[in-house]
């Protein structure tokens, strides 16, 4: 009898535990192979900040820490070439906040004079050496911007913040003749609400013209084996279309994840390399290499933001140029709700403007943000005084970049634009 008992109480417990079991294999599945499982395996104090403010999702975690987490930090590529000396010292002191991170670059086509010249502005300039997170590339790179050697000086740059930089979340890259149009402290609050697996990179897979133009010719840049620069030659013969995997094409400029930047770096497979030597002889690569990597990638596919951040007044036709930005431009920049602009002549006097009207910037001045505790009279310089540098004081920039966010991330537009 009493063996009879027990074995009663097995079957009872056995049964519901298989069903348990069973209902809980069949969810994971469901989980693992939801077109939006990425964004239910993220952290829940990440995607619950992001999704409330930009989504409007019910979602309600069960357990959410009560320590926020660290505001993020930006890691910034600025690059330049032969007479951006001024240019590029002018777009850091605009992006520059102490809790960010920078590698700045001028390419060998600069002279040793100018390399020289910017390097002591860094290592002169109290703030930089007081909070360490101004690195310069002092071997410069030979950089050909229409051919592939701007991809190896990006990877180069972001595998030495890898190495050397400590914490940070985003990869931006922007040239000497971008601009900021909103603070740091903007940037900063807005993206502290984001998930930290967002790419923002503008792409598509509809080459047009690209395909007979960019991904069938064969190109030769002298830059990867010589050290004097020169443009790219072409090869007599064309190529077909990869099958191994589907082109995209987009925006040179982008805010990449740690995590995306990681992956093209030390790739864990082979994907990262492979389309990096397919694009070795691919007319002005950086405008693909990333594009091509991330839509192919199952893991960061539907991460993709399809945005570059930018204000860009392309030609018409074929828009591969982008024109010369005047203060004429102005309040299309500031309606377009953009984080940068570009392209600008040294000195013009809309980045004036753009100083005064949208950045408080005095001239040769760090942007002021919450962590400036200096005064401004009688053209002090605020941000000559340090304090908490984690305290960011927004302005109306982040109002507007909350509409552009908030856009960019709606229904109509997240989804249905990932890596189509």
């Amino acid at each position: 009898m009493q063996l009879r008992h027990i074995q009663t109480l097995e079957q009872k417990w056995i049964f519901p535990l298989a069903t348990a079991s069973i209902l809980s294999l069949f969810l994971l599945m469901i989980t693992l192979t939801s077109p939006n499982a990425t964004d239910l395996l993220l952290p829940l104090h990440r995607y619950t900040a992001a999704t409330s403010s930009f989504l409007g999702s019910k979602l309600q975690p069960v357990l959410v820490s009560n320590i926020p987490p660290p505001p993020p930090r930006l890691a910034y590529l600025i690059s330049g070439s032969k007479g951006h000396d001024k240019m590029l010292r002018r777009t850091l002191l605009a992006l520059y906040h102490p809790y960010n991170q920078y590698i700045i670059h001028l390419d060998a086509q600069s002279s040793h004079e100018e390399r020289l010249h910017l390097l002591n502005f860094v290592n002169n300039c109290s703030t930089f050496v007081q909070f360490g997170n101004v690195r310069m590339i002092t071997k410069a790179d030979l950089v050909t911007y229409r051919g592939p050697t701007y991809v190896a000086h990006i990877l180069h740059a972001a595998a030495v913040m890898l190495r050397n930089a400590g914490d940070w979340d985003w990869f931006i890259n922007l040239s000497a003749s971008d601009y900021p149009l909103v603070t740091q402290d903007d940037l900063l609050d807005m993206f502290s609400n984001l998930p930290r697996e967002l790419n923002f990179i503008d792409h598509t897979s509809k080459l047009g013209w690209k395909e007979g133009q960019r991904a069938k010719p064969v190109i030769v840049d002298p830059g990867l084996y010589v050290t004097t620069k020169s443009d790219v030659f072409w090869a007599t013969e064309r190529r077909s279309v990869p099958t191994a995997f589907k082109l995209f094409t987009g925006s040179a400029w982008m805010a990449v994840s740690r995590s995306f930047i990681d992956y093209c770096v030390r790739g864990w497979d082979n994907l990262p390399r492979t389309v990096l030597m397919y694009y070795t002889n691919f007319l002005s690569s950086s405008e693909s290499y990333f594009h091509t990597v991330i839509c192919n990638a199952r893991e960061f596919s539907n991460t993709t933001v399809n945005s570059d951040l930018h204000f860009i007044s392309w030609d018409n036709p074929p828009q591969q140029h982008p024109k010369y930005l005047t203060v004429d431009d102005m309040r299309n920049m500031v309606d377009s709700n953009a984080a940068f602009a570009r392209k600008f002549h040294q000195d013009d006097p809309v980045l004036d403007k753009i100083d005064s009207e949208l950045l408080s910037r005095g001239e040769g001045m760090i942007v002021p943000g919450g962590w400036c505790l200096g005064s401004q009279e009688n053209g002090t310089d605020p941000c000559s005084v340090a304090g908490n540098i984690t305290l960011f004081r927004p302005t109306p920039g982040a109002k507007r970049l909350k509409i552009l966010i908030s856009s960019l991330l709606s229904d109509e537009k997240f989804r249905p634009k990932q890596c189509k």
